[in-house]
């Protein structure tokens, strides 16, 4: 086994009906941008009311349509927000708990030590975060994922991982091995992946890799690095 070795997301997605939510950090393959893109996929009617909208720089789970919302508690929330010379992007409301911990000078992950996976037993979804900063014309990340230590619920692992960024890779983290029911938790560390130049095509090879009766949404966002401009794309199914 490679440890170093780097696929394509084409080749992590393809064929896995159900890797759940899942977050991508990392820099262009010409190390000009910062990258991250986050998208979900949903089971059940509840899951799969949903669309992303962005306002002001932020991007925000909402529901489709509001008369279908069974349970709002799980599924809406801010994914993506700024902190100052952060980014922050995460499958759930511990976005807000990140922003406020940065705000009161903790770190990441301290301010992720007040929260544990999500509520939803069997499954015990694990919650996924990531972390940009950006410095001296470069930027680092850190990524986070709380899950469930056992079968029952009954304690939290947390699990930190920091990077520096390095041209053309990426780490992936997504909620779900695969489909189940249960379904399996996500193991060991983000896998790595390649990150290309164009936002187009990668935003296409995300898209279209994700099982199409279970995608929902995604967001992909580069910054380039020397200027601070960002460019954006956003696909929903809902629409």
């Amino acid at each position: 086994m490679n440890v170093y070795e780097v696929k394509t997301m084409a080749q992590r997605l393809t064929g896995n009906t159900y890797p759940g939510r899942g977050i991508v950090i990392g820099k262009s393959a010409d190390g000009t941008s910062a990258v991250t893109a986050y998208f979900i996929m949903g089971r059940s009617a509840n899951s799969r009311n949903r669309v992303f909208t962005e306002k002001n720089g932020a991007v925000y789970t909402e529901p489709f349509d509001v008369s279908k919302v069974e349970d709002p508690s799980l599924i809406i929330y801010a994914a993506i927000r700024k902190m100052g010379k952060h980014l922050i992007v995460t499958n759930g409301d511990q976005t807000d708990t990140i922003y406020k911990g940065l705000a009161g000078g903790m770190s990441f992950s301290d301010a992720l030590a007040s929260r544990c996976f999500e509520p939803d037993p069997p499954n015990f979804t694990p919650r996924i975060s990531g972390l940009m900063t950006f410095e001296n014309g470069d930027f680092s990340y850190q990524m986070s994922i709380l899950k469930s230590g056992d079968e029952a619920g009954s304690f939290c692992n947390r699990f930190t991982y920091n990077y520096a960024s390095k041209a053309g890779l990426g780490h992936f983290i997504h909620t779900y091995v695969c489909d189940g029911n249960p379904i399996p938790t996500f193991q060991g560390e983000p896998e790595r992946v390649a990150i290309p130049n164009d936002i187009d095509a990668f935003t296409q090879e995300i898209w279209n890799a994700l099982d199409e009766n279970n995608k929902i949404s995604l967001y992909v966002r580069y910054v380039n690095l020397a200027t601070g401009r960002e460019e954006n794309r956003l696909i929903n199914k809902n629409m």
